[in-house]
């Protein structure tokens, strides 16, 4: 169960990170920053593989790349949808 919680925490900050260096919000406050946290680890250690330091089971340098990547393309997206519904 800890495990499971300092996961939930490691994904969150992995999020807020992204969200940081891309400079956009995150869409869900808390919520959203786990889950681009969890979903930029997946995308990060998918495309550059699974190195440099671990926390949680998270390959923290690819894990934060990934969020990055995911963060700056949705940002796009919602700005596409904004520009489409004004």
């Amino acid at each position: 169960m800890f495990s499971f919680l300092w996961s939930l925490i490691i994904g969150g900050i992995i999020g807020w990170i992204a969200g940081m260096i891309v400079g956009k919000d995150i869409p869900g406050g808390v919520f959203g920053n786990i889950i681009a946290g969890f979903i930029g680890a997946w995308l990060g250690t998918a495309i550059f593989g699974n190195w440099g330091p671990e926390i949680a089971n998270f390959a923290i340098i690819p894990a934060i790349i990934g969020a990055v990547i995911l963060v700056f393309l949705l940002s796009m997206v919602m700005r596409a949808f904004r520009k489409t519904t004004d």
